[in-house]
């Protein structure tokens, strides 16, 4: 259970330095406890409680319903109408909350693989239209 916990904080932590080191205001501290409590909350609802004939899989649900509130907390809308900022840093939140399920659950290769397309696509230069 704690190297899930650990695998969890280091991916969100990943993810986070990219951010920080972007200039965004959601970043390492911010992607670890993300990552790392979608993880506990995952370990807890697989231990916790998984003998007491409850869905287990409905924790996925709580936490994707929950950091969709600290996501929409990182949207800010411009001076003009069509100005949108925050969505990828958003973005980063929710996917970093689904690694944190992920390694939870136990899903090692699959956290590590999805922190690494997360990254990579953030690395991606800005397509401008």
């Amino acid at each position: 259970m704690i190297l899930r916990l650990l695998l969890a904080a280091a991916l969100g932590a990943g993810i986070g330095y990219q951010r920080e080191r972007a200039g965004k205001a959601a970043g390492v501290r911010t992607h670890i406890l993300v990552s790392t409590g979608a993880g506990l909350f995952t370990l807890v609802s697989i231990y916790g409680f998984g003998g007491a004939g409850v869905d287990i899989s409905r924790v996925a649900a709580g936490v994707v319903v929950g950091i969709g509130f600290i996501g929409a907390g990182v949207i800010l809308r411009g001076q003009r109408e069509e100005e949108v900022a925050g969505l990828t840093t958003a973005a980063t939140i929710w996917i970093t909350a689904a690694i944190g399920l992920a390694a939870g659950a136990g899903m090692y290769l699959v956290s590590v693989i999805a922190t690494a397309v997360a990254v990579g696509i953030l690395l991606l230069p800005k397509v401008r239209g």
